[in-house]
């Protein structure tokens, strides 16, 4: 939800901010005109409501009976009335609701506006490796997995279907190590390492911003009402619903990890052979809750943390200012580094960190006290550390010619100390 005083003030920079994310700019006058209706038919029924409990004493107050059944049978009039206007005023509120509840978080200053083809490079980092010069054809993250007996798809399938796996031997430990080490690099940096519930109510999910376009990939299990979750993000954006949080030590951080589940709706045919686009993986995710004035440099630090983990794992990536019109809802900024995969000749996704501002906040009811006493909405941002889709990265950007997969030397001691893997087995 966005802060509505702000909209009122300024409609044209919502306007603005959805012509950057080629979204409806008249939705943004269609909310103001419910608004305004919500506001003249509420006062409509306060004030009738007031003149009916003033009416209502009158009417205890007559003592000739006569006059009294007359004030009784005008009174039922007015309570009519009262009723109609209450029903107008429900309908109004539930108009403004539904057309603010579409409206997305106003985009920072800044971000490039048009779809995801207008996305910035900010700048790139490490040098993809040659392999024509080393002398060998790369093969790709699943034919490297089949041959270490790491990633088993097809049994995943069998026991679960499509875009589901088993990571075994290797590839469970070395998935194991890359989160254990993106937990202790976030947890370092003043991040409490929580394992999050990953089924959540309905009005967390919605809190987050995540009900909106992309709510078909949600899964939901309808005997219970109840969510899984794409992310940890939604279950520590929740931690604090309708609660006032003190924030005068600093940013409350915490570091989520947990099963993720997504449909991967619409994807159909895209990134099927492997596990680029899956419907579980393993993730740890950054979250923090900030004072409004403080997202903008958390949301910098957030981003040093994930190029950290990158260049731990010795990854050639790059760094994505996204274009407002692939953003979320919920986010007004979002960075993504993407590292190079060599079999696709081209960098993928391997994290995102969004600044929402108070966007999920006030959805939420999450606040802090001023130096005034005030309540306000804090902001929240969000950030990948790792997820089970780092293993392509690393499997194909660290295999041998042997058909080994060399150990980037940050992850060696999460692995005992494991130099490299191969098919005889690991190396010290």
């Amino acid at each position: 939800m966005i802060d509505l005083q702000q909209l009122r003030e300024f409609p044209d920079k919502f306007k603005a901010s959805q012509r950057a994310r080629g979204a409806d700019e008249s939705l943004v006058d269609q909310i103001l005109a419910a608004d305004s209706a919500k506001r003249a038919t509420l006062t409509e029924f306060e004030e009738a409501r007031a003149e009916q409990k003033a009416f209502g004493k009158t009417v205890a107050q007559e003592k000739d009976k006569a006059k009294k059944a007359e004030l009784v049978k005008e009174a039922k009039g007015l309570s009519d009335r009262v009723k109609a206007l209450q029903a107008d005023s429900d309908d109004a509120a539930n108009t403004f609701d539904a057309l603010i509840a579409k409206l997305p978080n106003l985009i920072v200053d800044g971000v490039p506006s048009g779809g995801e083809e207008m996305s910035v490079t900010l700048r790139l980092e490490g040098t993809p490796r040659d392999f024509a010069a080393e002398g060998f054809t790369p093969a790709d993250h699943l034919e490297i997995g089949e041959r270490l007996h790491a990633i088993d798809t097809q049994r995943g399938a069998k026991v679960s279907g499509a875009r589901f796996h088993y990571l075994t031997g290797f590839g469970a430990r070395l998935e194991l190590a890359l989160l254990t080490m993106a937990w202790d690099v976030a947890q370092k940096a003043g991040f409490t390492p929580v394992i999050t519930p990953t089924l959540v109510k309905p009005e967390i999910m919605a809190g987050t911003g995540f009900m909106g376009e992309h709510a078909d990939e949600i899964y939901r299990l309808e005997a219970d009402n109840l969510y899984l979750v794409g992310t940890s993000e939604v279950a520590l954006a929740g931690y604090y619903k309708d609660e006032i949080i003190d924030l005068s030590g600093g940013p409350i951080r915490m570091g989520g990890w947990s099963s993720c589940y997504r449909r991967e709706a619409g994807s159909y045919g895209k990134d099927t052979r492997g596990i680029i686009r899956v419907h579980q993986f393993q993730k740890v995710e950054m979250f923090a809750y900030v004072h409004q004035d403080q997202a903008e440099a958390e949301h910098a630090r957030m981003l040093g943390l994930q190029e950290e983990m990158l260049n731990k794992c010795e990854l050639p990536y790059r760094v994505l200012d996204i274009a407002a019109g692939d953003l979320g809802d919920s986010a007004a900024r979002k960075f993504d580094c993407e590292a190079w995969v060599p079999t696709q000749d081209t960098y993928r996704e391997l994290t995102s960190t969004s600044n929402c501002t108070t966007f999920q906040a006030r959805r939420l009811h999450i606040r802090e006290r001023d130096a005034e006493g005030r309540t306000t909405p804090v902001a929240t941002l969000n950030g990948t550390m790792a997820n089970t889709r780092w293993l392509v990265a690393i499997l194909e950007n660290h295999q041998q010619a042997d058909g080994s997969v060399r150990i980037p030397a940050a992850l060696q001691p999460y692995l005992g100390g494991m130099t490299a893997y191969g098919p005889e087995g690991p190396r010290y």
